[in-house]
């Protein structure tokens, strides 16, 4: 089959959960005979200039097998990614595929276009980005509007989490199918290149690794980080996603704790290093897809902190220990728990990385997702 990938930013690149997706899915699909065309966004590196380069797919026009066109767009953050499905769209048009693959929201506010010419599309919601606290105004009713396109004109609709599932029946009567995100087994690596970096080594941190925005929750664990007891430090790796106020205020809280370590973006040896060697991962967000850093996490058997929304509940079933959503007392109460109890930790640790590879895999996902896109069009 000939299949195009609408609405990521770049890749191969880790600016966020739908870019790793993307790639994994692509790379399995030309690995599995099926020609693929990804339509980059043109533009610079969601975290700042200083990423930009080969490593977050500028420039390239192929990567393992896919072909990558780079879509211009504009430099206003408001009005770059309607440009960018817009253009991508029409240009699409004419590729000749056998399926246009929209992944997000706001990308699939162009998906009646190819429905109007009767070609096959497939829309992954990776998340009800309304939700986010960085949109408002007309970019929150352009994310309605694409979410409610998708709902009546995809031919297929998946969603990560069963949570999202009941939402598209509720809102819209739509049946969507739920294919959450895979993972494999990682190897573990020493804490070399994070001992001499960052001044931090095994078991001696906590991390939050994710993207630096509001629903990520990470205000409430800094203001619990710093009621607890303990010298592990806490390890924040990740960059701003067009939240630049955000971080500055996370910053300005993280001042008054000199036990509080910033990695800004992370890829590569440094990222699986912080992985292999963490006390325990937290994810205390208000808002979540399927978060791929709780996979990951998980897969290098972390003990991990989550909030208790459904998204990650439902990832982590027992082998995670939760906390009640924006609740700082009972995030830190969990927190001195687990730093005073290596017992428990290593509890979570044993069963983490089985439970999750064997849970959730890329293969499954891959064969779940052709079988979408090989169903006759609705009539």
């Amino acid at each position: 089959m000939k299949i195009a990938m609408i609405g990521h930013k770049r890749i191969p690149s880790r600016e966020g959960g739908i870019e790793i997706a993307v790639e994994e899915l692509s790379t399995r699909l030309v690995a599995a005979g099926h020609t693929v065309h990804v339509y980059n966004r043109k533009g610079h590196h969601v975290s700042g200039r200083g990423y930009d380069g080969k490593s977050n797919g500028k420039n390239l026009k192929e990567y393992k097998g896919i072909r990558i066109i780079t879509v211009p767009t504009l430099h206003n953050a408001k009005f770059n990614a309607l440009v960018y499905s817009m253009l991508g769209t029409f240009s699409a048009l004419f590729g000749r595929y056998d399926c246009i693959h929209y992944h997000a929201e706001g990308p699939c506010a162009m998906l009646w276009i190819p429905h109007l010419f009767g070609i096959r599309t497939v829309a992954t919601i990776h998340g009800l980005d309304w939700q986010r606290a960085k949109w408002g105004g007309f970019a929150i009713k352009y994310l309605k509007f694409g979410e409610k396109i998708a709902a009546k004109y995809a031919d297929e609709v998946i969603v990560l989490s069963e949570n999202a599932q009941q939402y598209f029946m509720d809102t819209y009567g739509r049946e969507v199918k739920f294919i959450p995100n895979g993972i494999e087994k990682p190897g573990i690596k020493s804490d070399a290149v994070i001992r001499e970096k960052f001044g931090i080594q095994k078991d001696e941190y906590i991390l939050f690794l994710a993207r630096i925005v509001p629903e990520k929750g990470l205000h409430y664990l800094i203001d619990a980080f710093r009621e607890v007891n303990t010298i592990k430090k806490l390890v924040v790796a990740g960059g701003s996603s067009h939240t630049d106020a955000y971080m500055t205020d996370i910053k300005r809280k993280a001042r008054e704790d000199e036990r509080v370590v910033f990695t800004d973006f992370v890829q590569g040896e440094v990222l699986e290093e912080l992985y292999s060697n963490a006390y325990v991962y937290v994810l205390p967000s208000d808002i979540e897809g399927m978060p791929i850093s709780l996979l990951e996490a998980m897969s290098y058997g972390n003990c991990c902190l989550v909030s208790d929304i459904a998204e990650n509940t439902e990832v982590v079933e027992d082998k995670a220990c939760s906390f009640k959503k924006s609740v700082l007392e009972d995030l830190r109460r969990k927190l001195e728990w687990l730093v005073q109890n290596p017992t428990v930790v290593n509890g979570y640790r044993r069963e983490a990385s089985e439970y999750i590879c064997g849970r959730f895999n890329w293969a499954a996902v891959v064969e779940k997702t052709v079988e979408l896109y090989r169903k006759r069009k609705k009539r």
